[in-house]
């Protein structure tokens, strides 16, 4: 299997004034919205910024991140009425994935205009590597009419160049993983993964192809391969397969984000699904493929295909995405083999590299703050 390779350490990035940032989250997706929106949250928390999180459903927060909760840091319901509205609001608002927020809290906006400076109001994006993204990020969007007519709001767009935003990494990620690399056998051995293993993470909506997996990971001549599922929809995608109870997969608890990542970094190929997964997967520098969230228009395949492009993927790993994403009939899965992901890793990991040399999004996002406060 690939050898496992922690980030490299990296120099911490000057500290900014602390301000106040509210940020507003509507779940769509419980595990890719959210999972996005508090690293951004506790990483801004982590480098000493106040964070108010606005969100319309934190139920996923009891399990994805369990107090107590970084200094500075505070989650809230959803600001429907003029009495939710803090006094006074933030120095940054943020509008993650295009939600609209209240109201309410636009007038509460226009109102801090009217008296002093507003807030920098951003319209955090969705990740995506076409070439839009790179044209369209940082570009302001003049509000025309309501209460905040005649106010900017800037669009943020995350991105794998350097001519976007870039992807969130916390200042103490390297550290946590080469702390990580000593005790990696020891939580092998905890979840039962015999050595000479090939530990596979399973987080994925209902792949076509997942029956074609099962049975190649089945054949232990093949790639002596054990089988972690995710909880929630990868689990009962799995259970719901006859060939599931012959492979004895190990289904796992639902786990806090800095448990996820080290079961990331712990696995040897890892199948993820989202926004939030597949920058944690990138980072892992493993062998990785992404299901992308589907669209009924299939406008995620063009996406795909630019992720794919900028991810420099041999033909194998393109093939693999194309099938497990459903552009390609279930029955042309290639098959994984110790050399393919050996291959699979040297991409994924090379990729990392090119990201380690941009600036990351958190410290891009205080910087353009600062540049338009």
């Amino acid at each position: 299997m690939p050898e496992f390779a922690p980030l490299p350490l990296s120099a911490s990035t000057p500290p900014h004034p602390s301000l106040c940032w509210d940020i507003f989250c509507q779940v769509i997706d419980n595990f890719g919205d959210v999972g996005v929106c508090w690293r951004t949250a506790a990483e801004l928390a982590a480098r000493g910024q106040q964070v108010r999180l606005w969100m319309d459903d934190a139920s996923a927060l009891q399990w994805m991140a369990p107090q107590p909760w970084p200094p500075g840091l505070s989650v809230h319901a959803w600001p429907a009425q003029a009495a939710d509205i803090p006094a006074p609001i933030g120095d940054v608002v943020v509008e993650a994935f295009g939600c609209e927020i209240p109201a309410a809290f636009v007038s509460a906006i226009a109102d801090k205009a009217s008296k002093s400076k507003p807030p920098v109001w951003i319209n955090l994006e969705y990740l995506s590597a076409e070439d839009y993204v790179e044209r369209c990020h940082r570009l302001p969007s003049r509000i025309m009419s309501g209460p905040a007519s005649g106010l900017t709001r800037w669009f943020f767009y995350p991105g794998f160049t350097a001519a976007t935003g870039s992807l969130v990494r916390e200042q103490n990620l390297a550290e946590r993983q080469q702390a990580f690399m000593a005790q990696r056998e020891s939580w092998r051995r905890a979840q039962g993964i015999e050595h000479g293993e090939c530990a596979v993470s399973l987080f994925c909506y209902e792949p076509a192809a997942l029956p074609q997996l099962l049975a190649q990971l089945s054949d232990k001549q093949a790639l002596n391969a054990r089988l972690l599922v995710t909880p929630g929809r990868a689990t009962t995608a799995v259970q719901a397969l006859p060939q599931a109870q012959q492979m004895q997969p190990l289904y796992l608890p639902a786990r806090p984000q800095a448990r996820f990542d080290e079961m990331l970094w712990a696995c040897d190929l890892n199948l993820v699904r989202g926004e939030d997964s597949l920058v944690r997967a990138l980072w892992a520098g493993q062998p990785m493929v992404w299901q992308i969230y589907p669209q009924h228009d299939n406008a995620h395949h063009d996406k795909l295909n630019a992720f794919l492009d900028w991810l420099q993927a041999p033909d194998s790993l393109r093939r693999f995405h194309h099938t497990w994403n459903g552009m390609t009939a279930p029955q042309t899965l290639p098959l994984l083999n110790r050399q393919m992901l050996d291959e699979w890793a040297c991409c994924i990991r090379a990729a990392r590299a090119r990201l380690m040399e941009q600036t990351e999004l958190i410290e891009q996002l205080q910087a353009f703050v600062a540049e338009k406060s």
